[in-house]
């Protein structure tokens, strides 16, 4: 069977890559092509563009892109006809994926939604479209299943590929002391920066989470590079500062970091499967405009998936004006010295990680969709 598949970003390329493979181990005869980065690429997926090209973020920004969007759209919707799949399998990325899915239900083309956008976050009238031109729905949050539930739409539930990706991690049980001499650091603990994979989040978020390096001198900070960047993209930040940059070591770093800074997206949830504590970094361009905005759409409380999955606050969301050096160094003191805050936060994460279930969640997801796909096709 054909399968067209298409993530917009690195988490979107991660998971689409193990759901792949496991695509790939059910349907013998499987053949892959899309859109998504190098992960779907060693997976097996022939590459079509880019999500590095076409990875765009933030109100005014989209708004300013929005020739090369439609550009982006129209390239994928030509693709997609004269290539013909039984299947395309949507993964997150809701403002192009919404638009491929009207367009191939219009040609008669199964679409199935792998990963649901963020609908319970903000713009639920989008719960129309997905009823009206997603044929299944594979959903990797328990609290989505109610969700749906509200709107008379049924959804399948597997479990999170997070878990794999963690539980699958090489180096599990490396000491401390055999990450630094292999990464050529200094014996000083580790706060890790994750900042995000786009250079929206790079340009507004990493220079405020550097502006926290000078009030921890007895800490290294290490920026975990995004595999869509280079050192180029890291320069005009980090050149004044004294902090390293690893590459394709995100989860090895963080596994060892003391504390980290992470942006808000993927990242927070998976901070949280490894057990290092975090504060949650947000900020967009536009001001107050953006924050404005954002407070209009946005229906839930928490932005941190690890607080939407817990349903309180377990980590602090630092967002836009109050992304501030003060208060970045004061939330940052706190999970690093305070033994009782830490070792809070870490029960919460135990919870959470409860809450999702045990691994084997790509696998699952994989029979479901051959399965469903073969089912359909013999009606």
């Amino acid at each position: 069977m054909r399968y067209y598949i298409i993530a917009g970003e690195a988490s979107g390329d991660l998971h689409a890559s193990n759901l792949v493979r496991e695509i790939l181990k059910e349907d013998g005869d499987a053949v892959v092509r899309g859109w998504g980065g190098d992960l779907m690429r060693d997976a097996g997926v022939e590459i079509v563009r880019h999500y590095k090209d076409t990875a765009i973020m933030g109100f005014v920004t989209v708004l300013k892109n929005l020739h090369k969007i439609k550009a982006n759209i129209r390239l994928c919707c030509e693709d997609i006809l004269l290539w013909r799949p039984d299947v395309v399998i949507l993964v997150d990325y809701a403002g192009f994926n919404l638009r491929i899915a009207r367009f191939a239900k219009e040609y008669g083309i199964r679409v199935f939604y792998y990963i649901s956008p963020k609908l319970w976050a903000w713009n639920t009238g989008r719960v129309r479209k997905i009823k009206r031109y997603v044929d299944r729905m594979y959903t990797i949050f328990p609290f989505e299943t109610e969700f749906y539930n509200r709107y008379g739409y049924a959804v399948q539930y597997g479990g999170n590929p997070l878990v794999d990706a963690i539980a699958g991690r090489p180096y599990v049980g490396e000491t401390f002391a055999e990450f630094i001499a292999a990464q050529g650091l200094p014996d000083k603990p580790v706060i890790a920066l994750l900042a995000g994979s786009r250079k929206q989040e790079l340009k507004y978020v990493l220079p405020a989470m550097l502006k926290a390096v000078k009030h921890f001198p007895e800490h290294q900070f290490v920026v975990a590079g995004a595999p869509s960047m280079t050192e180029a993209d890291y320069a005009p930040y980090v050149q004044d500062s004294p902090v390293r940059i690893l590459y394709g070591e995100t989860y090895r770093l963080v596994s060892h970091a003391r504390a980290a800074l992470v942006t808000s997206g993927t990242a927070t949830l998976e901070t949280a499967l490894l057990r290092t504590p975090q504060v949650v970094c947000y900020n967009g361009e536009g001001g107050r405009l953006s924050y404005y905005l954002f407070k209009a759409f946005v229906k839930v409380k928490y932005i941190s998936l690890v607080n939407l999955i817990f349903g309180g606050e377990v980590v602090k969301e630092l967002m836009m004006q109050h992304l501030t050096e003060r208060n970045i160094v004061n939330e940052l003191s706190r999970i690093l010295y305070s033994d009782r805050d830490r070792e809070k936060m870490l029960r919460n994460y135990d919870e959470v990680i409860r809450r999702l279930g045990d691994a084997g969640a790509s696998g699952r997801f994989a029979r479901m969709m051959v399965e469903d796909l073969r089912r359909d096709l013999n009606q």
